[in-house]
């Protein structure tokens, strides 16, 4: 493995303080791996030019051009793409839980993968802005593209802290009435919660015209659990106990974890969004790529 991609590591990831370096880190070991896209974005070099037309920015016209040939035409780059990105983080008490020795928690992969994305935008000069929930949302910059509005960001991710059960109703009727304009929003959440609920509150910002990405986060414990003999599991943000044995965890629980896997995907893709199930450990280049390949089908 490359030195590049063993940073890319959430471990590894984790024992850098500061996020803005971190999301670079991030950001530049997944555009080596990835080829350039035939559409326009995630750079902002020179592309083409193409002749003027009504409603171009006039801050792309080649005055060059234009005094030698008495012609009026635009420069087009990559990565002009104006949009709003909103990051959506949950910081319920479910997602501080790191189930695994020596694992980074849910939220951090969440933190580190949300100041990535930040990173990308603020590359983009797109605004982009952050809410943080559980029981209520707690964290809200509106969409900006301003350096000081970024650094802001990067401020409120590091103190983002796990705690209480998660209002999802709450969190969408605040969504909905502050994200107006149409443009990108990303939900990063482990997704413990009704899939009805999710994909109504969901199918509220689709309706807004709000193009969706959810990054369903869950530990590798929690995908196989171990367990000899029986054990006693608790509920982080309930309080709430059950005790079961080996065989339990061996034979029902995966299926069950399989089928709210797949009700939470049914929910997001009624809403018109995209769903991709990641695990806390997996290199996050993986993830962020998957989020550059969202932004091609929806730039």
């Amino acid at each position: 493995m490359s030195a590049a991609a063993r940073l890319i590591s959430p471990q590894t990831l984790a024992g850098l303080a500061n996020l803005e370096l971190l999301a670079r880190v991030v950001v530049e070991g997944a555009l080596i791996g990835l080829h350039r896209s035939p559409r326009f974005g995630f750079s902002q070099e020179f592309a083409e030019y193409r002749a003027y037309t009504p409603g171009d920015d006039p801050r792309f016209i080649d005055w060059n051009v234009f005094a030698r040939a008495d012609r009026t035409y635009v420069k087009r780059f990559f990565g002009t793409t104006n949009t709003r990105l909103t990051v959506l983080v949950d910081t319920s008490a479910s997602m501080g839980v790191p189930a695994s020795p020596g694992a980074v928690s849910k939220l951090d992969y969440a933190r580190f993968l949300a100041a990535a994305l930040i990173h990308v935008a603020a590359r983009q000069h797109d605004a982009v802005g952050l809410s943080a929930f559980a029981g209520e949302v707690h964290v809200q910059r509106p969409p900006a593209a301003r350096a000081r509005a970024i650094q802001a960001l990067y401020h409120d991710l590091d103190g983002l802290r796990a705690a209480g059960g998660t209002h999802w109703s709450a969190l969408f009727e605040h969504a909905a009435g502050r994200l107006g304009k149409r443009g990108l929003t990303v939900l990063l959440s482990d997704c413990f919660c009704a899939p009805e609920e999710l994909g109504a509150g969901l199918r509220a910002l689709a309706a807004r015209g709000h193009d969706l990405l959810v990054f369903q986060i869950l530990d590798p414990a929690e995908r196989q659990p171990s367990a000899a003999g029986g054990t006693t599991l608790e509920d982080v943000e309930t309080g709430v106990t059950l005790t079961v044995s080996a065989g339990d965890l061996a034979r029902d629980y995966p299926q069950r974890l399989a089928e709210h896997v797949a009700q939470i995907r049914h929910a997001v893709l009624g809403a018109g969004g995209h769903h991709r199930l990641m695990s806390s450990d997996e290199p996050l280049d993986q993830s962020l790529a998957e989020y550059l390949r969202f932004r091609e089908r929806h730039p």
